[in-house]
Parts: structure tokens; sequence; C-alpha cells
């Protein structure tokens, strides 16, 4: 079986970093998985430490975007206000 994270490879640097966001929405959803990893189950984040976290894995620039897509993904939880990101499942 193969590695999912083998077919979007060409957009990773040799540090493990997104360079750029996938266009086909399969491959978006292979990265959002990517970037939800990097998150810890049962921690609240403020919007300020997700997007540190989101600035060291990419290069382009967009936390926003990812933060949106881990949020519409179902990754991560939000309040009402984006104030405050846990991971989905974890009971924070």
């Amino acid at each position: 079986m193969t590695n999912p994270q083998d077919e979007i490879k060409g957009f990773f640097n040799e540090k493990g970093q997104l360079k750029s966001w996938p266009a086909k929405r399969s491959k978006k959803l292979i990265a959002v998985n990517f970037l939800a990893g990097k998150f810890a189950e049962g921690r609240t984040y403020s919007e300020k430490e997700v997007n540190a976290i989101l600035d060291e894995w990419h290069l382009f620039g967009d936390s926003a975007l990812l933060r949106r897509e881990l949020f519409e993904n179902k990754w991560l939880d939000r309040t009402l206000d984006g104030s405050q990101y846990w991971k989905k499942g974890s009971n924070v």
C-alpha cells in the first residue's frame, strides 16, 4: 500500500514544508491531513499558536487559508469568535 503523502511529495521541500498549495481537491485533502498531524489532541490553541505551527510547515505565507481548510475539513474546531482552536475528537 502506498503512502498518500507520496501523491503530493512534489509540494514539499527537503525539510517537509509545503512549498505550494495543491489545486486538486484530492491532493488538498492529503495536505490538510498532513497539517492536522501537527496538532495535539486534548490541547487548546490560540489563533496565534495555530498560525505559528502552520507557518513552520508551509512556505507560501497563507496561514489563514490553511486554518480555514483545517476547520472546514473538520480536523480542527474553534470557538465562534475564532480565538481558540482544538483538534476534533478532543474533549477540550
